[in-house]
């Protein structure tokens, strides 16, 4: 692998043996419009995988709602047999109106539902890592996580997901991951006069900076940028070989009054 090709090096989730590089792939926009449907080109699409993996990222993010089951099934197609050390992160929680809804559900019997349909169209016997989805598509205010994280706990003891006897410890602990799902601003891109200005510093697109700038303020934060696109993918890639000075990461630092985007 190349020098730019390190992606951001590598982390190893806590409480487990799993070690990925920090720049991974997300399945999001595989499928149809507004994430609903097949893909307008599903061999681009599969084309991407492809891409994806021989480029050395070892991590896809996806979900069995993408689609819904659409994205599961093209990452299977794609890519089975596996190679050795991809790692299939999936989340559940959430399902999909018969209109392309979102609808927030960690019930039991939808949890359940959840981990078999992704084992079944991933073609898995096994999850390596499930992570229960809390944000974005947004459960009631007080609604508790406490029985959705023991709903998952014993698919786990069923041998549904990897055993990590100390998640809940690790969440506490300053090195778990954090995987922004939107690192580039989602359906709402970055936009940005100072993120301009340092891109064009570095002749860099104003995106692979801003991975660039993720990937150095801390080495538990993963990224999961998702396109349908080869040369998209190829650009969020570059991202890894951007080495961002002080000056420049004070700048972006600036961005909005925050210290991350």
């Amino acid at each position: 692998m190349d020098a730019a090709a390190d992606l951001g090096g590598t982390f190893t989730f806590p409480g487990t043996s799993i070690t990925v590089r920090r720049m991974g792939y997300g399945a999001m926009q595989l499928a149809g419009p507004n994430v609903f449907g097949p893909p307008r080109d599903p061999d681009a699409a599969l084309a991407v995988l492809v891409a994806a993996v021989a480029s050395g990222i070892d991590h896809i993010d996806t979900s069995d709602f993408y689609g819904p089951h659409v994205t599961n099934r093209l990452i299977s197609r794609a890519l089975k047999p596996y190679p050795r050390g991809l790692t299939l992160v999936t989340k559940v929680g959430a399902r999909r109106g018969s209109d392309g809804s979102w609808i927030p559900d960690s019930s039991p019997g939808s949890l359940r539902q959840a981990i078999e349909d992704n084992l079944r169209n991933l073609g898995l016997d096994v999850l390596p890592i499930v992570n229960l989805r809390v944000g974005g598509v947004r459960a009631p205010n007080d609604a508790s996580i406490v029985a959705p994280l023991t709903t998952l706990a014993e698919l786990q003891q069923r041998g549904k997901h990897r055993q990590d006897d100390r998640f809940l410890d690790h969440l506490h602990a300053a090195g778990v991951a954090y995987v922004p799902f939107f690192p580039l601003g989602g359906f709402t891109p970055l936009q940005s006069s100072i993120l301009d200005e340092v891109a064009a510093t570095l002749h860099a697109s104003p995106f692979a900076v801003a991975l660039a700038w993720l990937l150095q303020r801390s080495p538990n934060l993963l990224l999961i940028p998702g396109t349908s696109s080869l040369a998209h993918l190829q650009e969020n890639i570059s991202a890894a070989s951007i080495r961002l000075t002080a000056g420049a990461l004070q700048k972006l630092d600036a961005v909005g009054g925050t210290t991350a985007i």
